[in-house]
């Protein structure tokens, strides 16, 4: 295992996911059920196939397209999402 890699992906993600609304929606969750264990698992369990699916595909479409590509259309997704997200709540 390259531990450089698992602590700057480890790090990177811990700290994306600190404060967005998937960490709100499990406060909400939680706070309504005295089965905290259940809302822990089902929020494991979620971010965890989540991940699996990006790595799975991150993995098949590093195979098609060059790293600065590969950054320039995840950036430009993540804005469009964004952008998306904000005209939604219009």
């Amino acid at each position: 295992m390259d531990w450089k890699i698992f602590a700057s992906t480890f790090i990177t993600i811990f700290l994306a996911e600190m404060g967005d609304k998937t960490q709100f929606a499990a406060l909400a969750a939680s706070s309504q059920t005295k089965s905290t264990l259940t809302v822990l698992l089902a929020v494991v369990l979620a971010l965890g196939l989540a991940g699996a699916l990006g790595v799975i595909f991150g993995r098949f479409l590093g195979t098609l397209l060059s790293p600065v590509v590969m950054k320039y259309v995840s950036g430009s997704l993540f804005i469009l999402v964004g952008i998306w997200v904000l005209a939604a709540k219009s």
